[in-house]
C-alpha cells in the first residue's frame, strides 16, 4: 500500500489522450471510392465518346496552337498533331485526366472548408492541365528532334512528372490552404 502512495496522481487533463484515426480512415475510404468512381467513369464508352475524346481534342488543339506559336509548323486533326517529320496522337492517359481524377479525389475527400476545396479544385485542375500542355509540347519536340528519347520521355519521364505534380500540388494545397490552424497549447 505504501508503494501506491508514492505514485504521483495524474489529473484528468494530464492523462495522455488517445488519438483515433477516424478522420484518416474517412479520408482514405473517400479517396479510394472517388478514385474508383473516376477511373470507372473514364472507362465507360458514353463518357469516353461524349467527354474524353472532345476534351482530348481540345488538348491537341491547344498543344498545336502552342507549337505553332513557338515556330513549329503543325496541323491538328481530332486528337492528332502532325508536323513535317513527326506526328502524335494524344490518347487517354496523355490528356491529364488521370492526374485530375487523383487530385480531385484527394481534394474532395480531405476535410477542408468548401471554399478551400472549390479554390483548390479550380486552380489545381488548371495547373495540372498547364503542366500537361508542357508535357505534350515537349514530347512533340522530343519526337521531332530527338526521336531516340521519345519512348522513355513519354512513358517514364513525363508520366512521372505529371502524376508527381498532381500529388505534390495536393500536398501543397492541403498544408497551405485546407488545414485549419490549430490552437497552440500552453
Amino acid at each position: 500500500m505504501a508503494e501506491d502512495s508514492k505514485k504521483p496522481q495524474q489529473s484528468q487533463s494530464e492523462e495522455p489522450k488517445k488519438r483515433g484515426y477516424g478522420q484518416e480512415i474517412k479520408f482514405l475510404v473517400g479517396f479510394i471510392v472517388l478514385l474508383g468512381a473516376g477511373f470507372t467513369a473514364l472507362s465507360l464508352n458514353q463518357i469516353n465518346d461524349n467527354f474524353v475524346v472532345p476534351f482530348t481534342g481540345a488538348v491537341a488543339k491547344t498543344s498545336g496552337f502552342t507549337l505553332n506559336a513557338i515556330g513549329q509548323d503543325v496541323r491538328m486533326v481530332g486528337t492528332q498533331i502532325f508536323g513535317n517529320n513527326f506526328a502524335v496522337d494524344i490518347k487517354n492517359g496523355c490528356n491529364g485526366l488521370e492526374t485530375v481524377i487523383i487530385f480531385v479525389s484527394a481534394v474532395l475527400s480531405f476535410p477542408a472548408p468548401i471554399k478551400a476545396r472549390a479554390i483548390g479544385l479550380v486552380l489545381g485542375v488548371v495547373a495540372i492541365q498547364l503542366v500537361n500542355l508542357v508535357r505534350v509540347v515537349a514530347l512533340f519536340l522530343t519526337g521531332s528532334y530527338l526521336p531516340q528519347f521519345f519512348d522513355s520521355s513519354h512513358t517514364v519521364v513525363w508520366q512521372t512528372i505529371v502524376i508527381g505534380f498532381g500529388v505534390l500540388l495536393w500536398m501543397f494545397w492541403a498544408n497551405r490552404f485546407a488545414l485549419q490552424p490549430r490552437a497552440q497549447s500552453a
